[in-house]
């Protein structure tokens, strides 16, 4: 059974990013939203641990955008309609609140 994981808050903020990567599997993926993008930042421990986990990785670009950060080759960026596309793809979607 495949999960996407929604985060939607700063990987600075707690540790909801490095329990969700504990637990991911290999037909899971990643959707960073809102301030989890901070995620992204190059030269940072949650940057360097996405790096290490390698998770199927999407980002939703308007709030990227929204931060001036760049989205990686390593990610995907998605709209608002992709993003109920991949909700609809996966078995279970998981949102880290």
């Amino acid at each position: 059974m495949s999960t996407l994981h929604v985060l939607s808050h700063s990987p600075f903020g707690d540790d909801r990013l490095t329990s969700c990567l504990r637990v991911i599997g290999a037909n899971d993926a990643l959707l960073l939203t809102g301030d989890a993008v901070y995620a992204l930042q190059p030269g940072t421990v949650p940057c360097d641990a996405l790096n290490a986990r390698h998770p199927t990785l999407f980002v939703l670009a308007e709030d990227a955008w929204a931060r001036a950060l760049d989205i990686p080759d390593t990610a995907k960026a998605i709209d608002y309609p992709a993003f109920v596309e991949l909700s609809i793809h996966y078995d279970k979607v998981n949102s880290w609140l």
